[in-house]
């Protein structure tokens, strides 16, 4: 028989001995779930080394999917370093990289697939539309997608070939020019590849064959004669650029310069339109520029815009000189640049193309602070003739304050414009301070007479 002191003290050894254990509720079953989820991991592992068919590696990500949802549902506890300064350890994140590694393998082992013949076909066929060939480059080409499509006849025991046609761009036939037709046949192997008649295990061989023909037939393009291979002057003489050329006129230096001459001579703007995009020294383009403000054909609009664009003033005085109401988008963003050299050139350009279009934009020109931009958008006004710039040219000669020199335009604006209002505004300065207003005025004044 024991006393109460005696029963206390039995309850705290127990309690002790509990406390000893210093295991947190949960821990162990913690424990079992990361190693029983690393050893199906290694499972798959194993499975993805042995797997040679796509039934296996089907398999493999089977398993994977039930292990990451597995994964997703289990909740770990984060385990905190000795360190303060180190981060809490998380128990998943290994695992997660496994899982992302066999996720990888699985996808490298797959394949390759009839589909993957045709992106190597597409790929192929859009190299031969996109690349200019030489001459001699187009039958290289053509012998080697011949190469490609015996490879696939034989490999896919159907019949491949080029759609016939006279082999000259532009001949107008159904199956388009000879590289089109080329292209053509090339992805007809592809989309035969991919239509589902070969099976990634049992056609492993026929879809590896293929391939390897279409990597041949890529490299046999890359070694194919291309436009961009050529040095530019050979280029140009491929194109006919110096044919005009012989001893008795090859006179200029260097003989581009010559070519622009002649051409200029003969009113013929395709060969200087051909210098001025191959050769971008400055003395170059300058005299191509000068031969097409000159010339003013209508072939040159597209790349001297682009010219204009950058701000180019010869480009923009070519551009008024061919007078293409088109332009004008182009060149009413400048006349309020605050760069009189700029300004002036487009006010120019603007009045010679002549369109209403431009009116308003020059119109609030004539508030500019520079008089010079002023007097030659008052004269761009009156090229135009639109009626609606009579009431701000008036009020320009009618400004006591204002420039001579921007007065006198303003007159002689008006008379251009040659409306009775027009005139009479202008015939009211008979008697002004400046002779050229004076001058304008006894012009308005006689022609209403």
């Amino acid at each position: 028989m024991t006393n109460g002191d005696d029963e206390p003290a039995d309850g705290t050894d127990d309690g002790a001995s509990d406390g000893d254990a210093d295991t947190e509720p949960g821990a162990e079953s913690d424990t079992a779930d990361v190693e029983a989820l690393e050893s199906r991991l290694e499972d798959a592992e194993s499975a993805l080394e042995a797997a040679g068919t796509e039934a296996d590696l089907d398999s493999v990500e089977a398993a994977v999917d039930d292990i990451e949802a597995d994964l997703e549902d289990a909740e770990f506890p984060v385990v905190e370093p000795d360190d303060d300064d180190e981060e809490p350890e998380d128990l998943a994140e290994p695992l997660e990289d496994r899982l992302g590694d066999l996720r990888d393998g699985i996808e490298d082992q797959r394949g390759p697939y009839g589909e993957d013949v045709a992106d190597a076909a597409g790929d192929a066929a859009g190299t031969i539309r996109g690349t200019r060939w030489t001459r001699d480059g187009e039958p290289a080409v053509a012998a080697a997608v011949e190469a490609f499509l015996e490879s696939a006849r034989e490999e896919l025991d159907a019949e491949f070939a080029v759609a016939s046609g006279s082999g000259e761009e532009g001949d107008g036939d159904d199956g388009g020019n000879e590289t089109d037709r080329l292209a053509d046949a090339v992805e007809s192997v592809g989309e035969t590849a991919a239509d589902g008649r070969l099976d990634a295990d049992e056609d492993a061989g026929t879809i590896a064959a293929l391939l390897e023909a279409a990597d041949a037939l890529e490299s046999a393009l890359e070694d194919a004669e291309e436009w961009s291979d050529l040095e530019i002057a050979e280029q140009l003489e491929r194109e006919g650029f110096y044919d005009r050329m012989h001893s008795e006129n090859r006179k200029d230096f260097p003989p581009e310069l010559g070519v622009v001459r002649i051409a200029e001579a003969e009113n013929d703007p395709e060969r200087i339109l051909m210098a001025l995009e191959n050769f971008d020294s400055d003395f170059m383009q300058e005299n191509c520029l000068d031969a097409l403000r000159r010339l003013g054909p209508e072939e040159a609009i597209e790349p001297v815009e682009a010219l204009a664009q950058r701000r180019e003033v010869p480009a923009i005085e070519v551009l008024g000189k061919i007078g293409a109401e088109r332009s004008v988008e182009t060149l009413v963003d400048f006349v309020d640049s605050g760069n009189p050299p700029l300004q002036k050139a487009t006010l120019r350009a603007l009045g010679e193309i002549g369109s209403e279009e431009a009116s308003q934009p020059i119109a609030n020109v004539l508030a500019d602070e520079n008089s010079a931009v002023r007097s030659v958008a008052a004269r761009a006004l009156g090229l135009i003739g639109d009626t609606r710039a009579i009431e701000p040219l008036s009020d320009r000669l009618d400004d006591d304050d204002e420039t001579d020199e921007v007065r006198g335009s303003a007159a002689w604006a008006l008379v251009r414009i040659g409306t009775e209002r027009a005139l009479e505004a202008a015939a009211a300065h008979d008697d002004d301070r400046d002779y050229a207003v004076q001058l304008e005025a006894e012009r308005a004044r006689d022609a209403t007479a």
